[in-house]
């Protein structure tokens, strides 16, 4: 760990995004943008505080299920709004504290170590073609000597490229000592961090730009950008894998959250979605399949299958349209068309097209057990809970009601009735 604190700016409520979710709670690769800020923070530091407002609850509950030991903070927003009132409050524990926002997905901690910079206030700038919407940054001989606002800029000063990228490192003590410094006296009626920075030049302090790269430390506040990002952060994933030997077919067409696992020589093809903490073993996903939150080991599943959460598959290959739940299946072959939920499946098995296990009542759920060697005949039902013992045959078109021992075959298809010259008869009224 650094010595070094880190405060996350999460208050907002993020009216561009033009909905009743937190803006640091929409979500990237299947987790909210504020849980990457705590992530990449936590490789930094133990002293983390997050400043909370709009929603402050809901944000901090859904934090909890992925962090411990971090610190929340409600603003006082009705009497010290905006981005100096968010800090004011908190003691940082170490002698340099880096301010941070949580709406901003794409940050990486090796990028943030950059600002280990001895200088009261270490300021993160964007150098760019063009710095049209930016606030501008004014740096004269390695040290920042002013920043602007685009609106109250001269000529000279819009010419500048260099922009405010929103992040900062204080001197704690330097923070702490003017923080009650800062007015509110603005259009906005807002304390503003950037405040700081005026204070800090008029005191004859050290300030030092840190150049940064514009896509880690991109801004989301709409959601055209959480779109953009979104893409970014999934080319990071897939390259990572890909530098691990994973086989990707055209993969601008696939979706992996963060938290999938993906080990071996596995392939996937185009359309695959891999969801929540899914793991993929030697395994092959074919054309348009799902796996959420389940387990795959020297298996192959596809085209158009679904692997819902709970499964783990061992060797085993589901065909296209096949959709398991809750379901243990080692060395299966379920080829198409299948339904098999809350289930316990053994090796050998042979489950045939339209197969469903009928796991719930409307009330509660139950399971099916079937051993090894079974092979089960097309358009077959299990009303579960049933148990089918190793080495029997179900019969096509069998429903299922109760267990069966091994050795044995079962079927239960109505009687046989054929009725001579029933179309005639039927139809005879309708041809008149």
């Amino acid at each position: 760990m650094n010595n070094k604190s880190i405060i996350i700016l999460a208050a907002g409520a993020g009216t561009r995004m033009k909905s009743t979710t937190p803006k640091v709670l929409h979500k990237i690769s299947g987790k909210a943008m504020l849980y990457y800020s705590i992530k990449e923070a936590l490789k930094l530091s133990d002293d983390i505080t997050v400043v909370l407002f709009h929603q402050a609850q809901r944000v901090k509950e859904e934090m909890q299920k992925h962090f411990s030991n971090i610190n929340y903070v409600i603003q006082d927003h009705e009497n010290y709004p905006g981005t100096g009132g968010a800090v004011m409050g908190i003691t940082p524990k170490y002698e340099e504290v880096l301010v941070l926002n949580g709406d901003m997905p794409l940050i990486q901690s090796e990028e943030l170590k950059k600002f280990d910079i001895d200088a009261t206030i270490v300021m993160s700038v964007l150098e760019l073609e063009s710095a049209d919407g930016y606030g501008r940054v004014i740096v004269e001989n390695g040290a920042v000597k002013k920043i602007v606002e685009q609106k109250d800029a001269n000529e000279s000063e819009l010419a500048v490229t260099t922009a405010n990228a929103g992040i900062y490192q204080f001197n704690t003590k330097f923070l702490l000592d003017n923080l009650p410094k800062l007015s509110n006296d603005n259009a906005q009626s807002e304390y503003y961090i950037t405040d700081l920075i005026e204070i800090a030049i008029k005191q004859g302090k050290v300030l030092k730009p840190l150049a940064v790269s514009e896509e880690n430390f991109k801004g989301v506040n709409s959601k055209v950008e959480l779109a953009d990002a979104e893409v970014i952060h999934q080319n990071r994933i897939k390259n990572e894998f890909l530098k691990q030997g994973v086989i990707m077919r055209l993969p601008d067409t696939i979706y992996i959250e963060e938290g999938v696992e993906i080990e071996g020589e596995s392939i996937l093809e185009n359309g695959v979605t891999l969801l929540g903490n899914a793991k993929i073993i030697n395994s092959h996903i074919k054309t348009n399949s799902i796996v959420e939150d389940s387990v795959l080991k020297d298996s192959d599943i596809g085209p158009m299958a679904r692997v819902r959460p709970g499964s783990e598959l061992n060797e085993t290959h589901l065909g296209n349209f096949v959709e398991t739940k809750k379901a243990l299946l080692t060395g299966v072959k379920a080829g198409h068309l299948t339904y098999l939920g809350d289930c316990e499946i053994d090796e050998g098995t042979n489950i045939g097209c339209g197969t469903i296990t009928c796991n719930y009542d409307g009330i509660n759920k139950y399971k099916t057990i079937i051993g090894k060697n079974v092979f089960v005949g097309s358009d077959t039902q299990f009303i579960a809970p049933v148990t089918i013992e190793d080495n029997t045959m179900i019969g096509a078109g069998s429903t299922v009601t109760s267990d069966v021992k091994e050795g044995e075959l079962y079927t239960s298809r109505a009687k046989k009735r054929v009725v001579s010259g029933y179309y005639d008869k039927h139809f005879s009224s309708k041809k008149k």
